[in-house]
């Protein structure tokens, strides 16, 4: 016994296993550095003595410290500074529209509904005027909002974060349509969440608005263009002839349309129908690049010239009740009395919230102009 342990024991340190794992088999009161007699230096061999030790103790590992919240607590969580918003919707056609600026709570446009008409006559007959007739149209501004909040200690504790995709154009962001943007802390992340809402409620608006289901809707394309220059397949596949019918409507009262809009199936359709009759290839169906900065899926060859087309993802894709769009984008116009805005809101606890505004309706100054196939299967 050595201290009342036991053999070997010094308190409770094994005392054999310790100078095992220093000198490993050098003999006991060997000398293994002397500098002044031989200059003899044994350390660098002890060194492998201890490596080897080392080696057989337990590795501090992943596991080591506890749970974290995603590993742990050793192990710091890294999150991915991209964010990647997975509900977003492209918004080509509040880029494609014109936007022009309007005075007053209303969008008051003049139309020439008929011509008296020019005539021919005889020598010296007698000269009568004809009359032509015109009507006033008028389309109410609707506001559009969306309102977002960020607590104090969210804008003390998030990170820098890189938002990616798609961006609303006009939001006062100063980066491309596709481009990235930088979001330094959460106020701006907030704000650009909803000037992306914004933008989404207002595509969803210019095709399906109806201001007979909400009166606080503008009308939208669907609902303005009504049933005039309809070609209503009755569920029933889509055809080239069909294309065909409902562009010569169009060019027969004086349009001549120059994008096509569609449910995204039916863009499918369409370039299917393309591949089996005239032998594109999907090289030959690219179209250029719009003003939006997206290229059409296919441009048809038609009477009134080559129509890009473009799908959009707040048109039904049920079949049964798929349409596809042909218009004269130069008699479309969004009246804009605001654009979108930026405004604080009352200030009452420990956060931040504020509100982004448009007030804006959209106009069609002639339907007649354009066509649109409806019910397709």
């Amino acid at each position: 016994m050595v201290d009342g342990v036991g053999v070997g024991f010094v308190g409770n340190i094994n005392v054999k296993s310790a100078y095992a794992h220093s000198f490993g088999a050098l003999p006991d009161e060997t000398k293994y550095v002397d500098p002044w007699a031989t200059g003899a230096d044994m350390r660098k061999n002890l060194n492998e003595v201890l490596a080897k030790g080392l080696a057989q103790m337990k590795a501090l590992n992943t596991t080591a410290g506890g749970g974290g919240t995603a590993g742990y607590a050793m192990v710091p969580v890294y999150v991915d500074p991209r964010v990647v918003d997975t509900t977003r919707k492209e918004t080509p056609l509040v880029e494609l529209i014109s936007r022009v600026t309007n005075q007053g709570m209303t969008a008051e446009y003049n139309k020439i509904t008929a011509k008296g008409g020019a005539f021919v006559a005889a020598q010296d007959a007698a000269l009568n005027e004809t009359n032509d007739t015109y009507d006033r149209a008028s389309e109410d501004i609707k506001f559009l909002y969306a309102v977002g909040r960020v607590t104090g200690q969210m804008q003390a504790a998030m990170p820098a974060y890189m938002l990616e995709g798609f961006q609303p154009a006009g939001g006062g962001l100063g980066t491309s349509t596709f481009g990235n943007v930088s979001v330094p802390n959460a106020k701006q992340l907030e704000v650009l969440m909803k000037a992306r809402e914004l933008r989404e409620l207002e595509e969803d608006l210019i095709i399906n608005g109806d201001d007979d289901d909400d009166a606080n809707e503008f009308n939208g394309i669907v609902d303005l263009q009504s049933t005039t220059n309809q070609v209503d397949l009755g569920a029933t596949a889509l055809t080239l002839d069909d294309i065909d019918t409902a562009i010569l409507y169009a060019i027969q009262d004086g349009g001549r349309p120059n994008l096509a809009v569609a449910s995204p199936s039916v863009v499918k359709d369409i370039r299917k129908l393309y591949r089996d009759t005239y032998r594109y290839s999907p090289s030959d169906m690219a179209g250029g690049t719009l003003p939006f900065g997206i290229p059409a899926a296919i441009v048809l060859e038609t009477q009134a010239g080559s129509v890009p087309v473009i799908f959009s993802r707040f048109m039904s894709d049920t079949s049964g009740a798929k349409q596809i769009f042909f218009l004269d984008m130069r008699w479309i116009e969004m009246r804009v009395l605001q654009d979108m805005t930026y405004e604080d809101l009352a200030h009452t606890n420990d956060s931040q919230k504020f509100m982004l505004k448009i007030y804006e309706c959209l106009i069609m100054r002639n339907p007649a102009f354009n066509s649109f196939i409806d019910n397709i299967a």
